[in-house]
């Protein structure tokens, strides 16, 4: 085309959506979709690699509930736990506990870390294990090795269904001294009956496949065993290392990311001993801490990864964002 009549055209583009703009009449309409609400759910599950290692945590459920005074910060007073929710943006008087078993494969082996309040929660929401499990291309059947960090009804729930094991190819792997504890006659009264009775009711019958571990001891090859004491008298937590890549589940070492990791020595209610359990914390993230490695917490907020850096007076809570996909 000449340049004149290039030059014409282009007069008359402008000149026409000049025009248009300049006339009221013509308008320009943006579409609106009205779409119901979908009660369509997050699928539940968080995966990632650690090295050769694939690792799903897997959330059981959620538990809305009045607190976290006086369960966390049970030694102090309500304004001093109010003021610390207040400066980190949380409710004072309400919060939301999360419930994150945690599934590894090795590549030799799917080894399931606790099993979550199992299927008589689910009407409340809550026992969502199995069927997330599902969810993430897993089944029941599939799981190997089934590691119980401790005894507590949140964490033993689901070993159990319907009178049978929920994983039934499964061996299974506890602390010496936890079982021990829970299985001696006098839990059987007392604070400890309703906890006892459920472990004779979901674990006893799997003794004949249980391994029992002391401190230090290996679960499978790349996973190995700490006692954290204080929770419970045999509390384990599980340091993960594949291919030079590390990552600690500590259980129920610190169940609040803040009440319990910015003030580690605040007594919780649920702690058996609860300065042992203020010491181990100590000790558990101070060594998180040094390392810079990430954590995976039962109960911190799905899901449930992150690390730890000092505070003055304990340490702050950091979710993992993209770290772990590369």
């Amino acid at each position: 085309m000449p340049t004149a009549d290039r030059r014409s055209v282009l007069k008359m583009s402008v000149a026409g959506t000049a025009a248009v703009l300049a006339t009221p009449q013509i308008m320009v309409r943006t579409a609106h979709a009205q779409a119901p609400m979908t009660d369509v759910g997050n699928a539940g599950f968080h995966r990632f690699n650690l090295g050769g290692f694939e690792v799903t945590a897997i959330l059981d459920g959620l538990r809305p509930g009045d607190g976290p005074h006086p369960t966390f910060g049970e030694d102090q007073d309500a304004e001093t736990v109010a003021s610390l929710l207040e400066e980190n943006f949380l409710p004072a008087g309400r919060y939301v506990n999360s419930f994150t078993p945690t599934l590894v494969n090795t590549g030799s082996e799917l080894v399931l870390f606790d099993t979550g309040l199992g299927a008589a929660a689910r009407e409340g929401g809550m026992g969502q294990l199995r069927p997330r499990l599902e969810a993430s291309g897993y089944s029941a059947d599939d799981v190997s090795v089934v590691v119980l960090t401790h005894f507590h009804g949140d964490h033993i729930g689901g070993v159990m269904e319907d009178g049978a094991p929920t994983f039934a190819n499964a061996r299974y792997v506890t602390g010496q001294a936890e079982y021990d504890f829970w299985t001696a006659d006098e839990r059987l009264s007392g604070p400890t009956e309703n906890s006892a009775r459920a472990v004779q009711s979901n674990v006893v019958p799997l003794a004949e496949k249980m391994t029992f571990l002391g401190d230090g001891d290996e679960v499978v090859p790349g996973i190995s065993a700490m006692l954290a004491t204080g929770h419970t008298p045999g509390h384990m937590i599980f340091n993960l290392e594949s291919d030079g890549k590390r990552l600690m589940l500590t259980a129920d070492t610190a169940n609040h990311y803040v009440a319990s990791l910015q003030r580690p020595d605040w007594h919780v209610r649920f702690d058996m001993d609860k300065d042992e359990a203020a010491a181990t914390r100590r000790r558990v993230f101070d060594m998180i801490a040094a390392d810079r490695v990430p954590f995976l917490g039962y109960h911190m907020p799905f899901p449930a990864l992150g690390y730890v850096e000092p505070l003055d007076q304990g340490y702050r809570f950091v979710p993992v964002s993209y770290q772990m996909m590369i």
